[in-house]
Order: structure tokens, then sequence, then C-alpha cells
């Protein structure tokens, strides 16, 4: 179908006389994939069974957890790199600067190209579809708003009945 996106009003912080603006922001629908979910998608591409699946990406998150513990980056070909970074506090003599000045970590994520999202992508596997979930909802028309998911509707029907976008004009 496409990630659905919702409009949010938005005013300028800095400006108490801003007048808010309408920006779309993704929703995440449903509950969070886990990997359950992820190893049945993999399993139906392959030829390994479920358990197979389950077993070498627990592995995977273990020997990567391991490589960044031991202070390494994990680089992998094609989807991208894991490192890890601290939050720290500053001291003014070289001799108190201690490990006891790393107050949190946290593992970092930098996507390869060939993962990153394309908004402008052409080939089908790469585009990524949006609509507005609102249209969407609001389908039957019964809204006054129209519909602008600035993409083509997946049903076919380019947001028809969401408030006279589409109507002919000379009837």
């Amino acid at each position: 179908m496409g990630v659905p996106f919702k409009k949010i009003p938005r005013k300028d912080p800095r400006k108490e006389d801003a007048v808010a603006k309408f920006y779309p922001q993704l929703v995440t629908l449903g509950e969070n994939a886990d990997l359950e979910d992820v190893a049945y998608v993999m399993k139906e591409k392959s030829s390994l069974t479920l358990g197979d699946i389950k077993s070498v990406i627990t592995n995977f998150v273990e020997a990567l957890i391991d490589k960044l513990y031991g202070g390494q980056s994990v680089n992998i070909k094609d989807f991208g790199v894991f490192s890890l970074s601290a939050r720290t506090l500053g001291v003014e003599k070289k001799e108190d600067c201690t490990a006891k000045n790393i107050k949190a970590v946290k593992i970092n994520f930098r996507p390869s190209t060939t993962i990153r999202p394309d908004v402008t992508a052409t080939r089908a596997g790469q585009k990524i579809d949006f609509y507005d979930l609102e249209a969407l909802v609001n389908k039957d028309g019964s809204s006054s708003g129209g519909s602008s998911s600035g993409g083509s509707s997946s049903d076919g029907q380019g947001g028809s009945g969401g408030g006279g976008l589409d109507e002919n004009p000379l009837g």
C-alpha cells in the first residue's frame, strides 16, 4: 500500500506571530515488526527454515554487540555501518579525563546509500509510495477537504471523492 502520513500544523518557534504551516508527518501503523515477522518474510524468499533464519538473526545480533563492545565499527556491505558514540562530561585537566566522564553510550547506524530512502526513485523495488491517511479514512465522500497525497492512489481511483480534485468541471 505505501507509507501513510498525516498533516501536522507547526509554527516557527523563533517567531511569536508565526502562522502555522502544515507539514506531512509519517505515521507508523500497527505494532512494530519483530524477529518472527522479519524471519517469516526472509523464509518466503529463501529455502531456509524459519528456525534457521531466526537462529542466524539472533547470532548476528550477538556478534554485532561483541564487535561493537570490542571497540570496532561494523560495516555490513550494502546495508550500513554500526558504531558506538558516547555522551561525556568535559574536564579542564587531562588527568581528570577518565572513563567516569562517560555518561551514556548509544549504538549509531549510518545506512548505506543502497538502502537510503529516495523519494525520487523510479525503480519499483526502491520507490516509496505515500498516502494521506485522513483522505483514506474519509474516502467515503464525507470529507470536506481534498486529498493532497502528492502521489497516485494505490486503489486506482486517484483519491476521488475527497473534495472535488478529480471532478470534471464540464459535467
